[in-house]
């Protein structure tokens, strides 16, 4: 009898883990997925690097970009696997979060926006975006799973609502993010230049923020002190390190909010006259608090957030020899397309791009 393939081998070997991991006992899998998504050019990169004490320049993300860490627990053990992935482009490619974050992988995923707080006109809409697309992908892939295990579904509720203590006097009144959640304001060392008032704006939406979705919070810039704590909360994340339990809510210092730490009463109401907020139709709590720190900080508007959509048309991309090339072949199927006895609307209405 024929021996088996490679490929054989490793199929066996993903299902077996497949069944394994999916069995709902809640034993620890050993391997656990980051996923980076955030502000386009907010130092994403920069924090894995960090991380991952590799010492090398951060480039540009073109569109989504993976990596990986080992750590050892202990002696004669084997090592845990953290899988790292980065989302570039800001809010332009959406639609690649539904990669990395399938039924196998659910269960040990997490997620971690990066913010960037020296450019807080684009905070909002990137948040509200990137959280959006990322929970509404969530909920679908928890669902198939619901179908396939429903054990394993019922324990991520569980989980979800862990970071809250039970007799928290806010816990009706918040929407945990169905997988954990840590949102970092990164160039705080721009960010803390800003006029007082302005940062308080800003301190107190992002609390609301994290407390409503049940996240941790946390500024960072390039001060050591900063980026030590923020890399113990990603291995908390990766590893399953305990995660520590300080709380800063001092808004002239960097924030650092555990989950389920803070409270509504401590955050207070919107930072806005009493006589004005009966002016803002709201019809959450989540929208008035958006609807405050827009009239602070106005979006702008949807043409300048959009981001370059065709990588290869972007300028930080830019290589003269590739991109002459590129023109003279968009001539030639140019040519080709308007030559005799062809008709544009033959070719439809989409962009084709040739390698």
């Amino acid at each position: 009898m024929p021996s088996e393939t490679l490929w054989e081998i490793a199929k066996a070997e993903v299902e077996k883990r497949r069944c394994h991991g999916s069995d709902g006992d809640g034993m620890e899998i050993g391997e656990k997925s980051v996923f980076f998504i955030g502000s386009k050019n907010g130092g994403k990169t920069t924090i894995i690097l960090r991380c991952l004490d590799r010492d090398e320049p951060a480039k540009p993300t073109l569109a989504l970009e993976y990596t990986y860490g080992r750590k050892t627990k202990g002696h004669n053990t084997p090592k845990d696997i953290a899988h790292f992935w980065e989302l570039g482009g800001g809010t332009s490619l959406l639609d690649l979060i539904s990669i990395p974050i399938t039924v196998d992988t659910l269960r040990t995923f997490s997620i971690v926006l990066v913010l960037d707080l020296s450019k807080p006109n684009d905070l909002w809409p990137t948040m509200e975006n990137l959280l959006q697309a990322t929970k509404s992908h969530v909920d679908k892939v928890t669902m198939k799973l619901g179908k396939a295990n429903s054990k394993a579904s019922s324990e991520m509720r569980q989980r979800m609502w862990s970071v809250m203590q039970k007799d928290h006097p806010d816990r009706e009144l918040i929407d945990p993010f169905p997988i954990p959640l840590v949102i970092i304001g990164s160039k705080y060392d721009i960010f803390q230049d800003f006029d007082p008032e302005k940062r308080k704006v800003i301190c107190k939406t992002l609390r609301f923020v994290a407390h409503y979705y049940g996240a941790s919070l946390m500024f960072t810039s390039k001060s050591e002190a900063l980026l030590l704590k923020m890399r113990g909360v990603i291995n908390q994340l990766a590893f399953g390190i305990d995660k520590s339990k300080s709380m800063c809510v001092d808004q002239n210092k960097p924030l650092f909010i555990t989950a389920g730490l803070d409270s509504l009463c401590q955050i207070g109401s919107p930072p806005v006259p009493d006589s004005d907020i009966g002016k803002l139709q709201a019809h959450s709590p989540m929208e008035l608090w958006k609807k405050v720190y827009e009239k602070l900080f106005p979006p702008k508007s949807t043409s300048t957030l959009k981001a370059i959509q065709d990588p290869a048309r972007d300028p930080q991309y830019a290589e003269s020899e590739v991109d002459e090339m590129r023109v003279q072949k968009d001539q030639i199927l140019s040519n080709v397309k308007m030559g005799p006895g062809s008709h544009p609307r033959c070719w439809g209405d989409t962009e084709h791009t040739l390698a």
